[in-house]
């Protein structure tokens, strides 16, 4: 397996911190090292300002590259909703995760989904080897 990939559904959030572009960043710039992932890049984030007759009312969508893979978050203020995904090559503590995210926006309630990636990838150089001839093996014989 590549890795896990939480994908966290808030409701019942703090409006202002959903439209607050500076706690977005900074908690993007702190949520890394909280569960043991490197940053490698600062995080980016962006205000749309929606419309009010249509369903997307603006929000926030922010991503923080690391060096493990990616966590990104999207936000509704208008419905006290946001959505946060963190994949990574590396096994993390997903309920420290939960909670650190689930108190920072104050959300009431949430849902979680946890996604295995990549269940055939090797981690294991010596057998990726193995695995690619093999493979070789085959393409030859055909």
């Amino acid at each position: 397996m590549l890795g896990p990939h939480l994908m966290l559904d808030c409701y019942g959030c703090d409006e202002n911190k959903l439209k607050d572009l500076d706690f977005v960043l900074k908690f993007l710039d702190e949520l890394p090292a909280m569960i043991s992932m490197h940053k490698i890049a600062d995080p980016y984030a962006i205000y749309y300002p929606g419309k009010s007759d249509s369903f997307d009312k603006g929000g926030i969508s922010a991503i923080v590259i690391i060096a493990e893979s990616h966590i990104s978050i999207h936000t509704f203020p208008a419905n006290n909703y946001m959505s946060v995904d963190i994949f990574s090559c590396k096994i993390f503590d997903i309920e420290k995760a939960i909670e650190y995210i689930t108190k920072a926006f104050g959300a009431k309630k949430f849902e979680k989904k946890i996604l295995n990636r990549g269940l055939e990838f090797p981690k294991d150089v010596p057998k990726a080897m193995k695995i690619v001839k093999k493979q070789r093996e085959k393409i030859n014989l055909e």
